[in-house]
């Protein structure tokens, strides 16, 4: 149980607040690189600022405020030039150090008062990575964009995947960090969806340990012994915001949009056959999922991040930490939060929070995370044993969120040399990939 102002400390990102300022020192994805393939300019809300990212014609990134600082007009309708994004009201070019690079009636009418030095915007870098595009928020130097091993992986489809959640970020990435709820959430509550009765197994042991770059959780179910890899290597919480890899291969990422909302990003790599090597991707898709039934307005349940989306959101927009009854099941939850409020205070002192990386030999090498399937990653799998395999299986589809575009499914299916019109996607099919995937008598489970 937390105290009003404890909660609040953890919970509000805007400019100013402590989470706030301890989050802007983590660079943050905020959109997929293929997004401009179809356009120039996107307006974007993060850590409670509005903001406008934009390529120019230079193809040079850039991330400003919103609005003009002549006399606030939205950037978001601007035009992108040889190198900056100008205002369409009045014509203002701003460039990605948020420099006023021309004034058109100020430098013909008054060119001595060079009034276009005098202003400034907020601007703030950007770095493409993995088919992301990250932004940082925090004071300088900032440090390196972090290059996590799976970005370093070979001969996979990967593909990006939105969600915008009606929730604040804390409650998001806390379930990153509760085992137990995978058993109820993602494997009973998908039997009962079958009408079938459970539990058809049980947690025995859980277990927590932090490292460098997060912390791991280790689960030990009934009937799995214990050189399982889910408790020899466990599963990673990637510091601040972020949880994976995990088997089926992604990363996760819970992006504080204000201190209501939270964009849910997820990076997926797909091994592709030992036939289909090498496989190399000139374009990374992206797409944003539903959350709600359009029909009936409630949460769409089929998909486990979308199972997921309901106990977050289910919270309310900012959960009242003050009336919850933690118990021995949490003790990943109150890790997390003692080592956020260290985090908060390491930033007073002036030094660095965990997890951020500065030394760039470490950066350039692909920083290892923990993975429970090097070998596949690595080596592959033959496309017959991949079809064999109820986890692997693509022809189940898209498993961990709801409403894959077509165009997508056919691109993955054809990186995976598979016949398109031969996936199983209707609901029975998913959710025996949902029980399937915690069977206990699956060893790579």
């Amino acid at each position: 149980m937390l105290t009003e102002e404890q909660n609040r400390s953890l919970t509000q990102v805007g400019p100013g607040t402590p989470m706030g300022n301890l989050l802007r020192r983590y660079w943050m994805p905020i959109a997929a690189l293929s997004e401009f393939e179809q356009t120039t300019v996107k307006p974007v809300r993060l850590l409670g600022e509005d903001l406008v990212l934009y390529r120019d014609l230079s193809g040079t990134f850039g991330l400003l405020d919103r609005h003009c600082a002549h006399r606030r007009a939205d950037l978001a309708y601007g035009f992108v030039e040889d190198c900056g994004l100008r205002c369409n009201y009045h014509g203002w070019l701003w460039d990605e150090r948020g420099r006023c690079r021309e004034q058109p009636f100020e430098d013909v009418a008054h060119p001595e008062a060079r009034f276009r030095e005098k202003v400034r915007i907020a601007s703030y870098p950007v770095e493409a990575k993995a088919g992301l595009l990250w932004a940082y928020l925090g004071p300088q130097p900032a440090p390196l964009l972090p290059n996590w091993e799976p970005f370093t992986w070979k001969n996979g489809f990967v593909q990006i995947v939105f969600a915008k959640i009606p929730c604040n970020w804390l409650q998001t990435q806390e379930n990153a960090i509760d085992p137990i709820h995978f058993e109820w959430m993602h494997h009973n509550w998908t039997l009962r969806m079958r009408g079938e009765q459970g539990p058809r197994y049980k947690h025995v042991r859980i277990e927590f340990k932090e490292f460098e770059w997060g912390f791991t959780y280790h689960r030990l179910l009934e009937g799995w012994t214990e050189d399982n890899p889910r408790w020899q290597v466990g599963r990673c919480v990637l510091w601040p915001n972020g949880f994976g890899p995990i088997r089926p291969q992604h990363l996760e990422y819970r992006v504080p949009v204000d201190d209501e909302h939270t964009l849910s990003v997820i990076w997926h790599f797909t091994r592709v056959p030992r036939e289909r090597e090498p496989y190399v991707q000139a374009s990374i898709p992206f797409w944003e999922g539903p959350t709600t039934d359009p029909l009936t307005g409630r949460w769409i349940i089929s998909n486990t991040t979308n199972q997921d989306i309901v106990a977050w959101s289910g919270q309310g927009t900012v959960a009242d930490r003050t009336r919850e009854n933690l118990a021995s099941s949490d003790r990943g939850v109150i890790l997390m939060r003692k080592r956020f409020a260290d985090d908060l205070a390491r930033i007073e002192r002036g030094e660095d929070p965990k997890a951020v990386v500065r030394d760039p030999e470490v950066n350039a090498r692909g920083i290892p995370l923990p993975c429970d399937y090097p070998d596949m990653i690595r080596d592959g799998l033959p496309l017959a044993e991949i079809l064999a395999d109820p986890i692997l299986d693509p022809r189940l589809g898209y498993t961990n969120q709801y409403g894959q575009p077509d165009a997508v499914r056919r691109q993955f299916c054809e990186a995976m040399g598979i016949d398109p019109d031969s996936q199983v996607t209707d609901g029975s099919a998913m959710a025996n990939f949902l029980v399937t995937n915690l069977a206990p008598n699956l060893h790579r489970a």
